[in-house]
């Protein structure tokens, strides 16, 4: 499993790392041998909403060799998502076999048009911006659609990342990682 983790400018890296925690245990603690991961963006280095500097590994390459593509949210996915050249990268992903987003990061899914039809949530703040991209909109923490996962505000990105370690790994491995990060999880499929 080979996942792409996207960074831009202006996102919420809570957003990121929320979802990035768990997900990379996978590795971390055995339970994943071939699980690994990119850090992908159209510039080299990216800053979030506050000053945090990431360093992309992959820049402006194709998306389309990742098994699993992961988008956060931020005040950054307003502009992106009515960004011609960033869109159509995202859409380079379109093979991916698992799409995920964390907060307002739904309406980059929704731009590239992965959410046509489908159910999503968002961060409460975006429902309404949500709604031109997907088939309807739920208030949900996490909405799964099989190969599409979204998730609500920033901090069901922890949810979110626990809810896909069980998709791929199963439900004794979601609660081995939730008790050594220590956190009650409490979401149901």
């Amino acid at each position: 499993m080979k996942a792409a983790f996207v960074v831009f400018d202006r996102m919420t890296s809570l957003d990121f790392f929320g979802f990035y925690d768990p997900v990379t245990r996978l590795k971390s603690m055995k339970i994943m041998d071939d699980f690994e991961w990119r850090i992908c963006a159209t510039t080299q280095s990216v800053v979030d909403d506050r000053g945090l500097r990431f360093e992309a590994d992959t820049v402006a390459q194709p998306l389309d060799s990742f098994d699993m593509l992961f988008v956060p949210g931020g005040f950054g996915t307003r502009t992106l998502q009515n960004d011609h050249a960033f869109v159509e990268w995202l859409k380079t992903a379109n093979p991916a076999r698992l799409k995920v987003s964390v907060c307002t990061g739904a309406l980059l899914l929704g731009a590239a048009g992965f959410l046509r039809g489908r159910r999503a949530t968002t961060h409460p703040s975006a429902y309404t911006e949500l709604q031109a991209y997907c088939g309807s909109v739920v208030r949900d923490r996490v909405v799964d659609e099989g190969d599409i996962v979204t998730a609500g505000g920033v901090s069901s990105a922890i949810d979110a990342g626990l809810h896909i370690v069980q998709k791929l790994a199963g439900a004794e491995a979601r609660s081995r990682i939730a008790t050594q990060m220590d956190y009650p999880y409490r979401w149901n499929a």
